[in-house]
């Protein structure tokens, strides 16, 4: 959407201010739809992701994680149809609230198929590999809808064709996920939890033990689930409300502020709005979409080091430390934005009201630099972190509602910031930048006092950290050596992830 957003055929096709249009003029200047409106298309697909959260809860203890995500592809692709032909303003909402169905079922369900089927020694690692996955798709969609940004630029009128062809092609990817997810396995846990122990034996035997359904780790993995599963059967009801009730309010809690903290860093707002951001320091047309680029490029490059440090570190540092970094940020670009910028003219640049602040020289280069360290600070903390965390904190027979609720707080948030973004920078200008700083420094004492560290702990032994009830900030990552050793997990490549509960570091064996 970023790219497509600031485009003449973009704006002049979804135009609301039908005098800014002057057929006859050799460079178009239409001002799209109303600040209001844009945040209204933005945020439509949120509004959708949050319905779609919701309901994945229950769709995947039904049908399964796989299969769930199926459903969701085959959405996704129903979606970008009516996106893709949108005739109005009404048609592109609805095929992005439809899109957002799609976005809130895989987002929901995705982290919660790679946590049950991942060793937990790997477990932040593959979850973060699929945020690295996530910010690879950003950034090729970015490029491929810049590329078409130039498809009749110069029409009079300026060609749709420019924003339809990115728009189908996305339905590629949801293609290609629906079939290749037949080759994969379904998750052992909810296999388990159907009484299928056969299959769950060969699935957890395929991913940790070549096959080897003797192995230790195997035998002692499916113990576990069988004695879970046999103690959830004896608490078979399980509904939303289990989630609010004293025992499990605390990791309920948590989870949604995750989420929540998560988009109040203010990440979308710089992924959504970027081109509204550089053009108020001055720049624009393809200088601007080229520069908004390296947004998504530092997204991906700076991911790599959560896929490598987040089971070693632990999800607490990640949290506090991304959020200290991203409070000073903010705070700097707005302290740059009120000493060194002023009002645009009425009506914004470009003819864009939620261009309203202008900067120039040697400031609006900081508020450019301080934009990329922003997205360089979120992407190895908030954003991997906050999909590992949240299917890490429920027990087996509410992960699925767990996590949904989780997810659909992510989007009500999102919903509400892409919404928000536009009239706030018609309104309030650089403040917007101080009101992320506020969020920041707010979540960065939230995390520090009430998020426990989960890395490397098996999901069903996170059950007794918390029925201990140790305090969040006193709490370590992983579990014995001992233990591992006795599951067969202790080995060469593993050893960096582990940790005593007391926070000691084992040795490695002898080879």
């Amino acid at each position: 959407m970023s790219a497509i957003i600031s485009t003449q055929q973009y704006l002049c096709y979804f135009n609301q201010t039908p005098e800014s249009y002057d057929p006859t003029a050799p460079v178009q200047q239409c001002a799209g739809p109303r600040s209001d409106v844009q945040g209204g298309i933005t945020a439509s697909m949120a509004g959708g992701s949050f319905l779609g959260a919701l309901a994945s809860g229950p769709l995947a203890d039904r049908l399964g994680r796989k299969t769930s995500i199926q459903v969701g592809a085959v959405i996704w692709c129903i979606g970008s149809i009516l996106v893709c032909a949108s005739q109005n303003i009404a048609m592109l909402i609805v095929g992005r609230v439809i899109n957002g169905i799609s976005v809130g079922i895989c987002s929901a369900q995705v982290p919660v198929y790679i946590t049950e089927i991942a060793p937990p020694t790997k477990r932040g690692r593959l979850v973060g590999a699929q945020q690295w996955a996530i910010t690879w798709g950003i950034l090729i969609m970015y490029y491929i809808s810049y590329a078409c940004s130039f498809i009749g630029q110069h029409a009079h009128p300026p060609s749709p064709a420019a924003f339809r062809v990115p728009w189908g092609l996305q339905m590629i990817p949801a293609i290609f996920l629906f079939f290749a997810l037949f080759l994969l396995p379904e998750s052992p846990r909810w296999l388990a939890k159907k009484d299928r122990w056969e299959e769950a034996e060969s699935v957890i035997a395929l991913v940790h033990a070549k096959g080897d359904s003797t192995h230790p780790f195997v035998v002692r993995e499916l113990q576990e689930i069988k004695d879970f599963c046999d103690f959830e059967r004896q608490n078979a009801d399980v509904t939303y409300l289990d989630l609010v009730r004293p025992n499990m309010l605390y990791r309920t809690h948590i989870a949604i502020f995750t989420q929540f903290w998560s988009q109040l860093t203010g990440m979308n707002v710089i992924m959504y709005y970027v081109t509204y951001v550089f053009a108020m320091a001055g720049l624009s047309g393809n200088a601007g979409l080229i520069a908004s680029s390296i947004n998504y490029v530092i997204n991906v490059c700076m991911t790599i080091p959560a896929l490598l440090l987040v089971d070693r570190i632990g999800r607490r540092p990640a949290l506090v430390g991304g959020a200290i970094s991203l409070m000073i940020w903010w705070y700097v670009t707005a302290g740059v934005l009120a000493t060194y910028g002023h009002a645009a003219p009425p009506g914004g640049l470009n003819h864009v009201a939620a261009e309203s602040w202008v900067i120039s020289g040697a400031p609006s280069k900081a508020v450019i630099a301080a934009s990329y360290l922003i997205v360089a600070s979120f992407a190895p903390t908030w954003g991997p972190v906050s999909w590992t965390y949240p299917p890490e904190l429920f027990p087996l027979r509410l992960r699925a509602k767990g996590v949904s609720v989780s997810t659909a707080a992510c989007w009500a948030m999102n919903f509400a910031l892409g919404y928000f973004t536009p009239p706030a920078f018609v309104n309030i200008a650089w403040k917007t930048y101080l009101v992320f700083g506020v969020f920041c420094t707010a979540m960065a004492i939230h995390s520090f006092l009430c998020f426990p560290e989960t890395a490397g702990k098996p999901l069903e032994e996170i059950e007794e950290m918390f029925a201990v009830g140790t305090p969040a900030w006193k709490t370590r990552g992983g579990y014995s050596s001992g233990r591992l050793m006795e599951m067969g997990q202790l080995d060469t490549e593993a050893k960096v992830d582990v940790t005593h509960q007391e926070g000691q570091r084992p040795q490695p064996p002898k080879e």
